[in-house]
Formats: C-alpha cells, structure tokens, sequence
C-alpha cells in the first residue's frame, strides 16, 4: 500500500472507525501490512473492528484502483491484536511510529 492507495486506505479507516465509535490513537501503513492503535469500548469484538476495516477497505479500494484487481485478495485472514495490558500508552505510539518506512 503505497501513495494513493495508502492515502485512501488511511481515509477509509478513520471512517470506519468512526462508524464504529472507536478512535484511531496511531496508524501506520506499510506497503505490506498495517499498525493500528485503538481505543474502543469493551463491548465491541476485536474481530468485528478487524472485519469491517478490511472488508470496507477491500471493496473500495478494488472499485477506486483498477490495478488491485489482479490480487487474489487485498488482506490475509490474520491479524495480531492485544490490549495494552503492562505496557504504556506511550511505549505503543512510540512503536508504531518507529514502523514507518519498515
């Protein structure tokens, strides 16, 4: 995911998270995966937030960028989720932040 494409898919999550209450804390897009910090209420799945982003994401970014319609898909079915735990807000920001450009 690079240039337009990574734009887009940065525009697309910011809505989706929208429509889904939660808010993006850091977002990161590397041309071959994504790190995404949220903070949603406990009472949403991580798999629903996970589904949306890359089903929504999918579909549009293979009607807006002809040129994706030649892979056979736009995501895997994996994806790594924890909570921050004993980690510090702050230690995560400064993570997915240092994953730019990786």
């Amino acid at each position: 995911m690079v240039g337009k494409v990574m734009e887009r898919l940065e525009q697309i999550i910011h809505q989706v998270a929208a429509d889904l209450g939660i808010k993006v804390l850091e977002l990161v897009i590397n041309p071959d995966h994504v790190h995404l910090f949220v903070s949603a209420y406990p009472t949403i799945p991580i798999h629903k937030i996970v589904k949306r982003i890359k089903g929504r994401s999918s579909n549009i970014l293979r009607k807006e960028f002809q040129e994706l319609l030649k892979l056979p898909s736009l995501w895997t079915h994996s994806y790594y989720a924890s909570t921050i735990g004993s980690v510090s807000r702050e230690a995560i920001e400064k993570y997915i932040e240092a994953q730019k450009g990786v």
